[in-house]
């Protein structure tokens, strides 16, 4: 085994290849930490030493360990996850011998589909009267939201100057520092005109600015969703999350096109974005359902 060094310089020196070399977020980053901080306090009272000298069968006994204290299969795969991957670095450095995680599996996690509103409920979300206070800036924040997808981080950091409306385009950096351009609809970009008449925004300042003119926070958009979903009669939990899914699984039902919609959504991986096939399979199913007349089970 190769030379095994001190555990806070393990996983330091992790953390800052991530950050540096792979341009991982901060968020990322917290929980890569959290993860590896666990697999730090336990191998210390087990006994074990640093983390460096784990083998496989203590890994697995540490796995085992968090699914007994209640963490979801969700969370023992991305700490396993997290795991895996630093040990993968501490091999490729010559740090240890062999990867400890190699073949290890955490418990399948139930996939669960996300919420979406329909095509009418997104409508009536959107539709804001813009003779309210803010109804302008709400309305626009709104439309931009449904017509291209963006991520909350990307709507908070946007400014005037990432805006193309004469072409209908957005871009935005996305994770892990991705740029993406991005269609805006002509009723976002309709909305966003009359905002920016009204607050008459400068290409260098936040489009949607909180207080003393710094990007609004991501909390004050969520609160502003929330009571504005109510205020137009729609009772569901109304969050920017669920309007990036609405966008993707109307995009995908009416173009099929998979591919195009990883690409407008940012993800690195078609496999985040399959999910959406999944939210299209139950609509054609409900629509079979209704329709043909053998599809319904007797006594249904």
């Amino acid at each position: 085994m190769g030379a095994v060094v001190n555990t806070r310089s393990d996983i330091d020196d992790f953390l800052a290849h991530l950050q540096v070399e792979r341009r991982m977020s901060m968020h990322t980053l917290d929980a890569y930490r959290r993860d590896l901080e666990a697999l730090s306090e336990w191998s210390r009272k087990e006994g074990v030493g640093a983390p460096a000298e784990v083998r496989g069968e203590q890994l697995r006994a540490f796995v085992a360990s968090e699914h007994r204290r209640g963490l979801s299969p969700k969370s023992l795969q991305r700490r396993l996850s997290a795991c895996r991957s630093f040990y993968q670095w501490l091999l490729k450095h010559g740090r240890i011998a062999a990867n400890p995680a190699a073949g290890i599996r955490a418990p399948k996690a139930p996939r669960k589909l996300p919420q979406v509103l329909d095509v009418d409920e997104a409508v009536q979300l959107v539709e804001l009267p813009t003779d309210a206070p803010l109804g302008v800036r709400d309305r626009a924040m709104l439309e931009l939201f449904y017509s291209s997808g963006l991520r909350l981080s990307e709507l908070c950091a946007l400014r005037w100057r990432d805006l193309d409306l004469a072409d209908g385009l957005v871009t935005v950096l996305g994770k892990g520092s991705k740029q993406r351009s991005v269609p805006v609809g002509s009723h976002a970009c309709k909305a966003l005109q009359d905002w920016r008449a009204e607050s008459a925004g400068e290409t260098d300042k936040p489009v949607f600015p909180g207080r003393h003119g710094a990007p609004i926070g991501a909390r004050a958009v969520q609160i502003r969703l929330r009571q504005l979903a109510q205020k137009q009669g729609l009772f569901k939990r109304v969050h920017p999350h669920l309007l990036r899914h609405s966008f993707a699984s109307h995009v995908l039902e009416s173009s099929g096109d998979l591919r195009g919609v990883q690409e407008l959504l940012g993800h690195a991986d078609i496999a985040t974005t399959q999910i959406y096939t999944h939210l299209d399979f139950q609509h054609l199913a409900k629509v079979y359902d209704g329709a043909h007349p053998r599809a319904k089970r007797k006594g249904g």
